[in-house]
């Protein structure tokens, strides 16, 4: 005869572990530092305004001809 399994804790102990699966998704996901998000936004502002910086403005020299 085989083993008496609880259904109820089989479902319980199953919905555990595919929440843990799913938190552990979302630390690799979103789980950073104040201190990395802040880092990441810096780098991004320096790399746009440096990009601005060589932008071609409108109406210079070229434009007349």
């Amino acid at each position: 005869m085989g083993e008496v399994v609880n259904l109820r804790r089989y479902r319980k102990a199953k919905e555990k572990a595919e929440a843990e699966a799913r938190a552990a998704e979302n630390r690799s996901k979103f789980g950073r530092t104040k201190a990395e998000r802040e880092q990441t936004e810096k780098s991004e502002e320096k790399s746009e305004r440096h990009l601005d910086a060589h932008l071609r403005e409108p109406g210079g020299s070229d434009a007349e001809e």
